[in-house]
């Protein structure tokens, strides 16, 4: 065994707590409903779970624009629930993250009201704002990520306010002593409360310029993101000014001393910025974050070239830290609609696991992808979020990955005896939970498998990694802690692969995990449609 900390190596189911199962009828997931099927998703051989958002809120953002850190808000549960959750979580063995949202707060937050209600009360200065131009507009160009300039106007005190999301979302102030020593006292109420860990939501954003100064123009050309498209006029600037400034290193530190007085708790950062893996290797740095997460394995591109230079410039620049991969998640697409190419098979659905389960690093898996799910079609009368509902027909949003967990085949899946805030896809419910534990060649079987034989490959969870030479679409690699070297091969396409294999040394077939294998022998590899070969690799002494 590894006396390697929990999180490293750790495989994280990511919770929504909305779409998961309603207890209530309300048509919305909630607490109880998580606490309910908690033996399910321990069943999945997982190291933790995080859950998105559950505090009070207007739910403008879905929880996102919180108005009360220390609150759970009444359509998910209560307090009581949450502690409910977290013993029986960890009577399971499974360790428990929770969503903290730092750089903003809901416009609804008893700081803001307070706030906006004039420029020489207590908590005048909490949030970021600016007067006016002479002419009137805005204080600089900064844009919104959600569409539109990032300034808004308060008549009540004549002046401009500061938001990088949602209107309704201000940011906070955080070159206030009071504001960070206030934000620091709300993750120290679940600190102690016993949770394992933080996921740490838009942590480069929680510090602006200063000075206020206009985020240069950005060629055309160049107009790509994460978690953005390139029509947003956010995509039209670098944002050299607005987040991810040299003064959060400061307050990383500060919360990391933070977390140092509690056990084995992790933070995990997500980070969107101009250079994602040069942040995240910055931000996980020394004595700051524990991991950190970016959107790098979430966009459209699925070559192996892709993922092989992707994770290599990050290897190349994180001395210290330990990074955490995700292929999906609550704000893109769904993996097997993205990546899948109209190959959304349940073997395409457990190779893509066992491929970003293989990597150096952490892991989130996001709710669904244990099932082979792909993206519900949410007609645009039934869309509930802003940025899709804003963007439509371009972008349709983050709806279609956010549908209720199907639970059953039964009209509403079983997530709900109500209606759910979300249609769910006839397709969805075939693929259901229900039916796949009746099927042993299921994606949810198959997902299993492998959690299971993962947790016995000690190099597959905290080796090293070295990538192989290989054409398209194959992806290789070695992890090799100190006992071992194991080599694993993924065929990223739909059609059988026979190549030459440039592999030194002996190699032994590590069976156990279930999925399609494909072979190697007289230095050549085979690999069925999506299938992949682990091997123990003897090298000569």
């Amino acid at each position: 065994m590894s006396e390697a900390p929990w999180w490293r190596g750790a495989v994280i189911y990511q919770i929504y707590p909305r779409s998961f199962l309603d207890t209530n009828g309300d048509g919305v997931g909630d607490l109880p409903g998580i606490v309910d099927r908690l033996d399910y998703v321990a069943s999945l051989g997982v190291d933790a779970i995080w859950i998105a958002p559950f505090f009070r809120s207007p739910m403008a953002d879905f929880g996102y624009d919180i108005a009360d850190y220390r609150a759970v808000d009444p359509l998910f549960g209560t307090l009581d629930d949450f502690d409910h959750l977290l013993a029986k979580a960890h009577r399971l063995g499974l360790k428990v993250m929770i969503d903290q949202v730092l750089s903003h707060t809901s416009d609804q937050h008893e700081w803001f009201k307070q706030s906006r209600a004039s420029r020489d009360n207590a908590k005048a200065d909490w949030y970021v704002w600016a007067d006016a131009k002479a002419d009137g507009s805005p204080p600089n160009n900064w844009m919104s990520l959600f569409g539109g300039v990032a300034w808004q106007w308060e008549p009540r005190r004549g002046q401009y306010y500061l938001h990088n999301f949602l209107t309704s979302q201000p940011d906070l102030n955080f070159h206030h002593p009071d504001v960070q020593r206030a934000v620091l006292d709300n993750v120290k109420f679940w600190l102690d409360k016993g949770v394992d860990g933080l996921r740490l939501d838009a942590i480069n954003f929680c510090f602006h310029d200063k000075l206020l100064r206009d985020n240069p123009p950005k060629p055309e050309a160049q107009r790509v993101g994460r978690g953005f498209s390139p029509d947003n006029p956010y995509a039209f600037q670098y944002h050299y000014f607005n987040n991810t400034q040299p003064e959060n290193l400061t307050f990383l530190d500060e919360l990391r001393r933070l977390l140092d007085q509690y056990r084995d708790v992790a933070a995990l950062g997500e980070i969107s910025s101009e250079d994602s893996l040069a942040t995240m290797a910055e931000y996980t740095s020394g004595r700051r974050l524990h991991m950190g997460y970016s959107f790098e394995l979430l966009t459209d591109d699925f070559s192996a070239a892709y993922i092989r230079g992707t994770v290599q410039n990050l290897e190349a620049q994180m001395r210290e830290g330990w990074p955490c991969w995700a292929i999906s998640n609550h704000d893109v697409e769904r993996v097997l609609s993205r990546w899948g190419n109209g190959h959304a098979s349940e073997q395409l659905a457990n190779m893509l696991t066992a491929m970003v389960c293989s990597l150096r690093g952490s892991v989130c898996v996001y709710q669904g992808e244990e099932l082979g799910l792909t993206e519900a079609d949410v007609p645009y009368e039934a869309l509930q979020d802003p940025y899709g509902i804003t963007f439509w027909p371009n972008f349709k949003g983050r709806d279609g990955c956010r549908t209720p967990m199907p639970w059953n085949n039964e009209t509403s899946a079983g997530f709900s005896s109500g209606t759910p805030w979300l249609p769910v896809p006839a397709d969805h419910r075939a693929r259901a939970v229900s039916q796949q534990e009746a099927d042993p060649a299921s994606a949810l079987h198959g997902f299993r498998r492998f959690m299971q034989w993962r947790s016995t490959q000690p190099a597959l969870r905290w080796g090293d990694i070295a990538f192989l030479d290989t054409p398209e679409p194959v992806l290789a690699f070695t992890r090799t802690d100190h006992r071992e070297t194991v080599l694993a091969a993924f065929n990223l396409g739909a059609e059988p692969v026979d190549l030459t294999f440039p592999l030194s040394g002996k190699a032994q077939y590590i069976n156990g995990h279930g999925l399609a294998e494909g072979t190697f022998s007289n230095g050549r590899l085979q690999l069925p449609p999506h299938g992949l070969l682990f091997a123990r690799v003897e090298t000569a002494a």
